[in-house]
């Protein structure tokens, strides 16, 4: 709501690097030299579009930094759970928990909507559900590392549809922000589609 989308969604994109945290934390999996280096490296190119100014400018990038983590979080669940429940099962109780939890902020704040926006939140809905669908099915049928990098290409989308509708494109320190924390990605990619021949 206080960013723009493009920045948004690549703070978001830092939940792959918080996965690699969260296993090493709960699924006991060691973090390598190369990992540690892509977690140091996609971390500081974060701060390029966080620009820390250390006042109340800052709590919408520290949000996103937030929903990355918290994202990771339900990630790692979905990696121990994926072998376990059927997809649909799952996208229910994140649908139910999510449904539970913010309606309590619903009822404070809540005002009569527009048609319009009534239809733009029925359509969000529809779309996120068919992402979180998609997402749960991809995680299931494949390793998280061969599925994070192609996540990325929606930034693409996210800062096409923040021009059109918005009129808002991220300045270049953003930019270069976005292409050190891809970078990291496509390295940890490329490391990890390596490490796979050498396993076979």
């Amino acid at each position: 709501d206080r960013l723009i989308l493009s920045d948004a969604n690549m703070l978001n994109k830092l939940s792959p690097f918080f996965v690699i945290i969260f296993s090493a934390l709960f699924l006991k999996e060691k973090i390598n030299f190369k990992q540690g280096l892509a977690l140091v490296i996609a971390f500081s190119g974060a701060l390029f579009i966080i620009k820390p100014s250390f006042n109340f400018e800052m709590i919408p990038a520290l949000a996103g930094i937030g929903g990355a983590i918290f994202a990771a979080a339900a990630y790692t669940c979905l990696r121990v759970l994926g072998g376990k429940e059927k997809h649909y099962t799952i996208v229910f109780y994140f649908s139910a928990f999510s449904l539970v939890a913010i309606f309590p902020f619903m009822m404070a704040v809540y005002k009569s909507m527009t048609m319009t926006q009534l239809i733009y939140l029925l359509l969000a809905g529809v779309f996120a559900s068919v992402g979180q669908f998609g997402i749960t099915l991809a995680y299931k049928y494949a390793p998280a590392k061969e599925i994070s990098i192609f996540d990325y290409s929606n930034i693409i989308f996210s800062a096409l549809i923040s021009f059109v509708i918005f009129g808002a494109l991220p300045d270049y320190l953003s930019v270069i922000g976005y292409l050190i924390i891809f970078g990291a990605s496509l390295f940890m990619f490329l490391y990890n589609k390596k490490l796979d021949k050498k396993i076979r």
